[in-house]
């Protein structure tokens, strides 16, 4: 047993000689490829193994790129390999994508020229009818005592300027009658200073009666019968309908009591609401067009004289009010209304309003507008011209505004995206604007900068091109590196156009 034990050591140890040998041969094999090079080789190798080295991305997130396979920190999908370029080179053009004919047709790719034209904001808006509150009238007691007697004994019915209400007993009524009488029959048999004085005594008391309601007529039978009442008519002192009448027959009331309420609805107003939203299109004087359920079928036309300066906290509205006409007391308060008001919208984005312009307007009253300066027909206050009210728009141009269908631009939250399609193009291509955009008007969006007259933008099939590029990791709407309103690619492939193609295949 000890024999076979000492007969196997020589053979390991002839082994591991072996092995010390062949790993002295490869480091001399190795020195000297070093040494014939001149250089080091694994340097050289390292940089050819960097150069070649493939990223990876996500197909669903093309902004990540890593360089190793794996998993989307993002979605968790597998890594799908990236093409890279090697050139070293940038190129600062934008993106396009281009397809064939038959591809564009099996996409719906649509396109429509950008143009001018004459647009307008259709804004609707719903209220109801209202009395116009500068044409009532309370009524009320001058004097204290009791209603004998209700000639408007219910609420609805017409009245004109000068009609009998209703009649009132008052004690104090005698007292200043017999003031009157005693100051006529004193001028009547007195001169020289105490005629004079007893005239000035007489118009006074003419004065009070007066202010209490008396008409002339009335003071001309008391001074003809020579003796004092004690009832005087209360009576309308403009034409309207009684719409509240609180104080019954035999009721006695104080100095100030309300006996009745008078209102003109020759003139109503609506009281519309407006959202936050459809201020920018809303200005003083616009025309209103709207409709009753009462009369279908049938609309009505009202000026907007008042915008609220405050907004509802709960309801996030605006009041607006609106002038109508009712000479035929067809509308009544509290109807339903629907209305819709149609602005036309000037190059800028603002309400192109010039109907008054040059006009004259009272400032209470925006019903009275004139030609001239003057004074108004119901306050007095001195007109003031439409400009400086807000009646007309400042910064109106007559050239029309640059629009685009709605369903052109992608919105990304901070920027807009339209896709153009580029002219002169051996096949469809098509290349990413950002673009600054005005305010929505219908089914049109103003452009203000980014697109010229005429190029046609891509209405339809907009979200294809977009997810084309974004799988292949190119600059898209949601990963733009962009510089002069174009989305640019960061490349490495150099270019005589400073543009890269992408051929999108047939689907």
């Amino acid at each position: 047993m000890m024999k076979k034990k000492l007969d196997t050591v020589p053979k390991k140890i002839f082994v591991v000689s072996g092995l010390l040998v062949a790993l002295g041969i490869t480091y001399w094999i190795g020195v000297s490829v070093g040494a014939q090079s001149g250089q080091g080789g694994s340097d050289e190798i390292h940089a050819h193994t960097t150069d070649n080295k493939t990223m990876w991305t996500c197909s669903m997130h093309p902004q990540i790129q890593l360089p190793e396979p794996g998993k989307c920190p993002i979605c968790f999908m597998d890594l799908i390999p990236l093409e890279t370029d090697n050139s070293g080179s940038e190129s600062s053009g934008p993106v396009r994508l281009s397809m064939t004919e038959n591809a564009k047709v099996l996409a719906g790719i649509a396109t429509v020229p950008a143009v001018r034209r004459n647009i307008h904001a259709d804004i609707r808006l719903t209220g109801k009818v209202a009395i116009d509150e500068t044409r009532m009238e309370l009524i009320t007691a001058r004097v204290a005592g009791r209603i004998d007697r209700l000639y408007v004994d219910y609420t609805g019915i017409p009245v004109q300027s000068g009609d009998h209400l209703a009649r009132i007993y008052s004690p104090e009524l005698v007292s200043l009658q017999r003031e009157l009488l005693e100051a006529a029959r004193v001028m009547d048999n007195a001169d020289g200073m105490l005629k004079r004085s007893s005239e000035r005594t007489f118009e006074a008391s003419k004065e009070k009666l007066r202010l209490l309601g008396f008409s002339d007529q009335e003071l001309e039978r008391i001074l003809a019968r020579s003796a004092p009442g004690d009832h005087m008519t209360i009576r309308a002192g403009r034409r309207g309908v009684v719409i509240k009448k609180p104080v019954k027959k035999g009721a006695y009331v104080s100095e100030g009591t309300p006996l009745f309420h008078v209102a003109d609805l020759s003139t109503v107003w609506l009281l519309l609401d407006a959202y936050e939203s459809d201020l920018a299109w809303l200005r003083l004087g616009q025309n209103v067009e709207f409709s009753v359920e009462a009369f279908p079928g049938e609309s009505f036309q009202g000026s907007i004289s008042f915008i609220g300066p405050v907004v509802d906290p709960s309801a996030r509205t605006v009041d607006v009010r609106v002038i109508v006409d009712n000479n035929d007391r067809r509308l009544k308060p509290d109807m339903f209304v629907r209305a819709n008001v149609k602005a036309a919208v000037s190059r800028s984005g603002a309400v192109a309003s010039t109907s008054l312009r040059g006009k004259w307007i009272s400032p209470m009253h925006p019903q009275i507008v004139k030609d001239k300066p003057g004074t108004c027909d119901i306050c007095g206050m001195p007109l003031v011209r439409a400009e400086d009210l807000g009646y007309v728009t400042s910064g109106f141009e007559n050239v029309e505004p640059l629009v685009i269908p709605a369903t052109a631009p992608l919105y990304t939250g901070e920027r807009s995206i339209v896709y153009v399609e580029v002219p002169g193009a051996e096949m469809p291509a098509y290349e990413a604007r950002i673009v600054e955009l005005g305010p929505g008007v219908g089914d049109y969006y103003i452009v203000k900068s980014g697109i010229t007259e005429g190029e046609k933008v891509v209405v339809e099939g907009a979200f294809k091109i977009d997810s084309e590029l974004q799988i292949r990791a190119k600059p898209s709407m949601m990963n733009p590196a962009h510089e002069s309103g174009h989305i640019k690619h960061v490349s490495r492939k150099t270019s005589r156009t400073n543009t890269e193609t992408v051929q999108m295949p047939d689907i």
